[in-house]
């Protein structure tokens, strides 16, 4: 599976420390709000140039992480 650790950073001092693709200001949220909107990949990096395929990818296996979690809570 993709190494998302490499690519995705925490800092509380961008974006309110919500998780960002490194080195640009583009949330993970913000890609998985694209895909789930029906934007394909390609689409996705034309649209934010810092991005990459392999940040894209990334994005996903962070959030696959995440659902395997034990614990799931109902979303608000």
């Amino acid at each position: 599976m993709n190494n998302w650790q490499n690519q995705i950073s925490f800092n509380p001092k961008v974006c309110h420390g919500k998780p960002c693709i490194k080195g640009t200001r583009v949330m993970v949220s913000v890609i998985l709000d694209n895909l789930a909107e029906g934007l394909t990949i390609q689409e996705i990096v034309a649209e934010y140039p810092p991005l990459t395929l392999e940040n894209v990818l990334a994005a996903i296996a962070y959030a696959a992480v995440l659902v395997r979690e034990e614990e799931l809570l109902p979303l608000r």
